[in-house]
């Protein structure tokens, strides 16, 4: 496939759309050439794909697997003032099992004939098979999280069934997928190993839609996501993380999780009201011992976080 071809197909789609939407929430209809994703990700601290898109280390992928929404909340929110990266409200497949991998973005949009008899015949002239679902689907690399804006398409918005489900699986190692929009076979999808978001399940196949986008921003929900985002989800909803702050957010969790362990073990001793110990110690010396627990546990999970590293070949 000329993978430059069609992100330059897509992207000249979108600018015809551009002229006949106005709203502010289409004016992220575009796909970037490599070079402009590299352009608008350029705070990325990471080494890059292939396709240009950050590359959130494997070592962070495996960390995130401990996240929880109110570990991202403190720092994503709290601190950098990102309200705008978390999206709920979804069904999930497989609610115990975490969601994390990089983002890769797919947008669709309600079909109009015109523009899209320009993209097929566009398509076709290069040699590209039709412009569908499978056309991103089969561009997919392990680790990625299939991030899918069908606009909350319900009937004919059904990005995957089972037997695609199984091969996004296969492609991206077991990352996941997001959708705002739909699938179908359920019964069969819940058979199958893999996290996935969306917002309901329906009979139909995908149609009476155009793909308009392949690793472009795309909006879930209230959320702009970006190629390459750091994807974390549990049973609350989805975190799109920009790659800048993983590392942040990675450490500051560390310090959560330690604090939320001493707290309980304090609760269990039974000798202390909720309000001496949560959120902050009051009295001087336990502030100390907690101040003193940190630092070990901290001392602890980075030497066997070292450990674990030099094991892997």
């Amino acid at each position: 496939m000329n993978r430059n071809f069609l992100y330059r197909l897509l992207a000249s789609c979108a600018v015809l759309f551009a002229f006949f939407l106005i709203a502010p929430a289409e004016a992220q209809l575009q796909s970037f050439p490599k070079q402009e994703l590299i352009d608008y990700t350029a705070q990325n601290p990471f080494d890059r794909l292939p396709d240009g898109r950050p590359k959130v280390p494997d070592e962070f992928l495996e960390r995130a697997r401990d996240l929880s929404a109110e570990d991202i909340w403190a720092t994503l929110q709290d601190e950098k003032g990102y309200n705008n990266q978390f999206a709920d409200g979804f069904i999930l497949a497989h609610p115990g099992r975490p969601l994390v991998g990089r983002a890769f973005t797919v947008q669709f949009m309600p079909m109009r004939a015109d523009v899209n008899e320009v993209a097929e015949a566009k398509a076709k002239a290069h040699g590209i098979g039709p412009l569908m679902n499978q056309t991103a689907i089969d561009m997919l690399q392990p680790g990625d999280v299939l991030v899918v804006d069908l606009f909350g398409k319900k009937v004919d918005g059904t990005i995957v069934g089972d037997n695609l489900f199984y091969y996004v699986m296969v492609a991206t190692h077991g990352a996941g997928l997001v959708v705002d929009g739909s699938v179908r076979d359920l019964d069969g999808i819940a058979q199958i190993d893999m996290p996935a978001y969306f917002r309901a399940a329906d009979p139909t196949p995908i149609g009476n839609v155009m793909l308009t986008g392949i690793n472009a921003p795309v909006r879930i929900g209230g959320v702009t996501v970006m190629p390459g985002d750091l994807v974390v989800g549990d049973r609350e909803g989805v975190y799109f993380i920009p790659p800048q702050f993983a590392k942040e957010v990675l450490d500051r969790a560390d310090k959560i999780h330690i604090h939320d362990e001493w707290t309980k073990k304090k609760f269990a001793e039974g000798k202390y009201k909720s309000s001496e110990i949560y959120g902050s110690p009051k009295d001087p010396a336990l502030k100390k011992e907690y101040e003193e627990y940190l630092k070990k546990r901290l001392d602890e999970i980075q030497k066997e976080r070292g450990q674990k590293e030099q094991k892997q070949p």
